[in-house]
């Protein structure tokens, strides 16, 4: 396909970029105490800008280091001192040809405690002191239980209001002196921005951060003149756009990343906040200050699902609120819309529903998506499949001082790395096509070796077959063809419908093997009558082996193996009940899966009973022990029991192996069971250690 008008340029302002893939700005933790770009961040945003991508946005760069730091490892424009840094980093990017961005930032009610005041504090010990970047994230642990019960400084909003769902911490009402200090260094970022050689800058005022937060009447509550009336509300922001265009001439760019609509009516709360028609207006009215572009994006972290979507959600879902701007506005509009291919970022182009087409996880997955798609090569593109693994990565690493990854890319964060090519026609051995396998088989016939892929099925896929019949699941489903796709362009063989065994494959003579055998549903074998003929796995379920109909029904296990399996069973007119042993349903889960699925489980009428042990199994009923009351029992009526207990690992195949073949790895849920993040790392790791 001919991707004309993706591949023309266009401007924004005076600046002219190549095409209109747009790098969205993105917040991974590859930064540092002090702001400056690190050698691993200019490496990761190098290999986008060199996999075609016309603009690139930076993550979220702080003005503020006292309560405008969102992390420990983010950029900063704060001081003069990061103008130099800057100015190589954005001198590296250009290179390729990328005009770059720089986005302004701060969280305000967002932000998290520990992180008021204690930024300036790292930058100080980290320069003097060599061991306190590993004792602070010694210490950090007992910093989250601090926050927890809020026992940190205040954050920072517009006027004393909710706790943000997502961050919870209590914040405080910013005086009208620290907004006009605020003003004053946002339009000093800008400047220094402009010093570093960037092209413009981006101001988010968007997803619940402080801009946005003084343009909603749910997070400004102020009496004052930036206060109460739509344009009174919009005057911080406009005093910071004017303050730019002043500063650093009307000839330098600057792109309002904008909420055009909270989506609170979404998640059942209508009149909270603004809806689209406010911010259409809100867009015209940033338009009339000077913006030179706005940036559509929707709903805050309060509303999560509504701007990073989970896998539910579909392609180009909320294109009307970006074709909704476009209609009102007369200068550039950027947006993401859940792009995911080369032929929807054109079509929604050509239609006018906006003038660029922004990407933020598609180009985390595939740092070449771009060059690939102009290449004509769009099948090999890696996308991006929803998971939401990069966020939770990105903040629970941040915990531990490490940063985002991607389930479908592991090499986030280490981009310089080359695979050897020395495999030298040498045979590998691969056992299952399941996500590590097929990482593993495509990364093999990279390097240059022979690589044969035994697979008991019909089809490659593993555990990740059974997603066929879940609900909302496709996407899970393009990890399995994009990972095969890949490691059969470059020359994987693969044998369908034969089982691997240690006979068959010491027969090949291979120079190293890989099992990738999978994992097998785990049976709790301690439990009465946990063998009864009506006592069913979640695999058995989800594979289509017995789906049940008009059933009183228990899932054993409220993960999302077993969330998903209620909710499938739920619609074939069964009635469903999750038990889960803890206090909270899926614990652990990244929250914004329970977010995505869980109203959809109360509509079917789903019940979920937590703090329940499954003690037994009868024909005719289960009984259920509370966990925190020891011996309190209860026996309710059941047609059939669904066990969501987890997987066990298929490794029997690693031993006889270890005793004919030097170099055997077991790899995926053959080794550990885990997500899809985790099998394709183990695979990338294995493959890169061998010889």
């Amino acid at each position: 396909m001919n991707y004309e008008t993706l591949f023309s340029p266009m401007k924004i302002g005076p600046v002219e970029m190549k095409n209109r893939v747009v790098m969205a700005p993105m917040l991974m933790g590859l930064g540092s105490f002090d702001g400056a770009p690190t050698k691993e961040m200019t490496e990761y945003y190098e290999e986008r800008a060199k996999g075609g991508a016309g603009l690139i946005i930076t993550e979220v760069t702080r003005v503020n280091d006292v309560t405008g730091a969102t992390s420990f490892s983010q950029l900063a424009m704060s001081r003069d001192s990061h103008i130099a840094p800057m100015r190589e980093f954005i001198g590296r990017l250009h290179s390729h040809g990328a005009k770059v961005f720089i986005q302004l930032h701060h969280p305000g009610r967002q932000n998290m405690g520990l992180l008021i005041g204690t930024v300036p504090l790292s930058i100080f010990m980290d320069k003097h002191f060599g061991f306190y970047k590993k004792l602070l994230y010694k210490i950090v642990p007992a910093g989250r239980k601090l926050m927890k019960r809020h026992l940190v400084p205040r954050v920072v909003a517009p006027s004393k209001c909710d706790n943000s769902y997502f961050a919870d911490s209590v914040n405080r009402t910013l005086r009208k002196s620290e907004i006009q200090k605020l003003v004053r260094q946002f339009i000093q970022a800008a400047s220094r921005a402009q010093k570093a050689g960037a092209d413009g800058v981006e101001l988010h005022a968007s997803h619940g951060y402080l801009l946005q937060q003084f343009l909603s009447p749910n997070t400004n509550k102020r009496t004052d003149e930036y206060g109460g009336s739509l344009d009174n509300r919009m005057r911080f922001i406009t005093e910071i756009l004017k303050g730019i265009k002043s500063e650093c001439g009307a000839k330098f760019p600057v792109i309002v990343r904008l909420t055009v609509d909270e989506c609170y009516e979404k998640i059942g709360l209508p009149g909270k906040g603004y809806g689209l028609d406010e911010g259409v207006l809100i867009a015209r009215k940033l338009e009339e200050a000077g913006a030179d572009a706005i940036d559509v994006s929707s709903a805050s972290y309060d509303t999560f699902n509504y701007w990073l979507e989970p896998e539910s959600f579909e392609c180009g879902w909320r294109a009307y609120m970006a074709e909704a701007v476009k209609k009102a506005v007369s200068v550039p509009v950027i947006a993401a819309n859940l792009i995911r291919s080369p032929e929807q970022a054109e079509q929604q182009l050509k239609a006018g529903i906006q003038d660029f087409v922004s990407l933020g996880r598609p180009l985390l997955a595939d740092p070449r998506w771009a060059e690939k798609a102009a290449e004509g090569n769009e099948k090999s593109i890696r996308r991006c499949i929803c998971c939401l693994y990069c966020i939770e990565s990105m903040q629970n690493n941040a915990y531990i001082g490490s940063h985002g990854k991607c389930s479908v890319n592991p090499l986030i964060g280490r981009e310089a790395l080359k695979l050897k090519a020395n495999g030298a026609g040498r045979t590998v051995v691969v056992a299952g096509a399941g996500p590590a396998g097929l990482a593993a088989a495509g990364l093999l016939a990279e390097r240059g070796f022979h690589t044969v892929v035994f697979e008991q099925y019909g089809e490659p896929g593993g555990q990740l077959l059974l997603t066929k019949n879940i609900p909302y699941k496709d996407k899970i489903r393009w990890c399995v063809e994009d990972l095969y796709h890949a490691a059969v362009s470059a020359g994987a063989e693969f044998h369908f419908h034969r089982k691997a065994d240690a006979n068959g494959i010491t027969g090949f003579e291979p120079y190293a093997v890989f099992v990738a055998a999978g994992g097998t549903a785990a049976i709790p074998g301690c439990v009465e009558g946990i063998r009864l003929p009506h006592v069913l796995t979640a695999e058995q379920v989800l594979s289509g082996q017995t789906i049940p109909a008009n059933k009183k029904i228990f899932v054993i296990g409220s993960g999302m193996t077993g969330l998903e399996t209620a909710e499938m069973l739920a619609g074939k007119n069964n009635e469903v009940t999750v038990v889960e042993m803890a206090e909270t349903a899926a614990p652990g889960t990244w929250m914004q899966h329970i977010d995505d699925i869980k109203p959809r489980l109360l509509k079917r009428g789903v019940k979920i009973l937590t703090s329940k042990k499954l003690a037994a199994v009868l024909p005719d009923r289960i009984v259920l022990e509370d966990t925190p009351v020891k011996n309190s029992k209860s026996e309710l009526p059941c047609d059939i029991v669904v066990l969501a207990t987890g997987i066990r690992s298929i490794d029997e195949l690693y031993e006889p192996l270890k005793k004919n073949c030097r170099r055997v790895w077991l790899i995926g849920d053959a080794r550990r069971p885990g997500r899809i993040a985790d099998a394709v790392e183990d695979a990338y790791n294995a493959v890169v250690s061998l010889d």
